[in-house]
């Protein structure tokens, strides 16, 4: 067992601290662009925070807070940074996944003596698991799009099974984690429209060599939970018996919500500065219409996180039915909550483009405009492999809605 920093501390107490960083992050968006990642000083705040360890077990020195409270601090560091609230999540995410379906083992290897754990990750799987014959599996590849690499002590990637003989195909999915000597990080996340600082470096394992006990036979789009998992029984939290598609939409639109919720403050604060232009004795902020769109982009951005916030209890709940045997945690409901997530963060995408960024006026289109940072950080969600799966979403939602096979559709082109 280790002991959690604060074994004391209360999942209030971690979404206030997120809320008390909002400024300080805000104020250090232009250094995190530069660097392509959050600076030194945000990590080391994130460390004395605990967000790292939100969904940890706490068997191996986390808080276990379920993922309400994960999203909650996601949304609220995304409306300080939005690069920051991207990279926290797809970081701190992981260790969801790793807990839920390697066994103790692994595990112990994997937190090791301290707990320490952030995981970059990405969904698509690259090159083959070689087997050496030692007990050890040979992968050699670039895995891109790894956002958070630069503080992450592990990768959570996905390869191929080696085929059987040569001149047959790669055989299924393989699963690992592969700890931070194993991998190096290339200097190529630059040149990008929005999202700047989040670190979405690629990752390098160049004829790596990790134990066959970290890794598995499975796929992120498809972890084996129903019924309850390895990871639900080792730790007693239902939380660890979930399918992963539907908690990654989540994740994104918390980003989506929290860049929503910085774009209003944003607004909120140019509206008084910008005088009329033919009655410069007053500001935007005395017209009526200017004032509506304010009220209109806060009345639905309150909404997606409403239902933020809902389909993260009835993901939790759904959690807790398939662990103990009520109702196993299905592709049909998993399809059900990812589309539901995804709605969210649309209707927050919606109302950034439509009113607030549309309204605010092209001075604020200008580089080095927070208004301008946060509609390029919501264009490149936008054009994430995550938003894209809305199509195929609705047509598995629909047909599982009439009885109809739906594994059939991919989510991924």
């Amino acid at each position: 067992m280790i002991a959690a920093p604060e074994p004391g501390l209360s999942a209030r107490d971690m979404v206030e601290r997120a809320v008390a960083l909002r400024s300080a992050l805000r104020e250090r968006q232009a250094e995190t662009e530069q660097l392509t990642h959050y600076p030194k000083t945000t990590h080391e705040d994130f460390l004395r925070a605990g967000f790292y360890r939100i969904l940890q077990p706490r068997r191996y020195g986390g808080y276990e807070f379920g993922l309400p409270v994960f999203l909650r601090v996601v949304t609220e560091t995304a409306r300080g940074c939005p690069s920051t609230g991207w990279a926290l999540s797809l970081t701190a995410a992981h260790v969801l996944q790793v807990a839920s379906v390697f066994g103790a083992r692994a595990q112990d290897e994997i937190f090791g003596p301290d707990g320490d754990f952030r995981a970059a990750s990405t969904v698509a799987p690259v090159g083959i698991a070689r087997p050496d014959g030692t007990g050890h599996v040979v992968l050699d590849g670039t895995w891109p799009y790894s956002s958070g690499a630069p503080y992450s002590t592990h990768y959570v990637g996905q390869t191929l099974t080696a085929p059987e003989k040569p001149g047959d195909p790669p055989g299924p999915p393989v699963l690992f984690v592969a700890p931070r000597p194993a991998w190096t990080v290339v200097d190529d996340w630059h040149g990008v429209l929005g999202l700047r600082g989040s670190g979405s470096n690629s990752v390098r394992l160049d004829q790596a060599r990790i134990p066959e006990y970290l890794t598995l036979r499975a796929t992120l789009l498809d972890l084996p939970v129903e019924g309850g998992s390895t990871g639900s029984a080792l730790h007693g939290n239902p939380m660890y018996a979930g399918r992963a598609p539907s908690f990654f939409h989540s994740e994104l639109a918390a980003v989506m919500i929290g860049i929503a919720y910085a774009a209003a403050d944003e607004y909120a604060r140019i509206l008084p500065t910008r005088p009329l232009t033919l009655d410069p004795g007053r500001t935007r902020a005395g017209l009526d219409d200017y004032q509506r769109h304010l009220g209109e982009a806060l009345g639905m951005i309150g909404t997606a996180e409403a239902a933020l916030r809902r389909t993260a209890e009835d993901w939790m709940e759904t959690c807790h039915r398939n662990a103990v045997g009520d109702a196993p945690f299905t592709t049909a409901e998993d399809n059900r909550l990812a589309l539901t997530f995804l709605n969210a963060g649309r209707l927050a995408w919606d109302v950034l483009q439509r009113i607030l960024f549309r309204t605010a006026g092209s001075r604020h289109a200008r580089d080095g405009e927070r208004m301008q940072r946060y509609f390029r950080d919501a264009a490149t969600y936008w054009t994430h492999v995550g938003p894209s799966m809305a199509e195929p979403l609705a047509h598995r939602v629909g047909r599982d809605r009439l009885g109809l096979p739906s594994d059939d559709i991919p989510l991924i082109p």
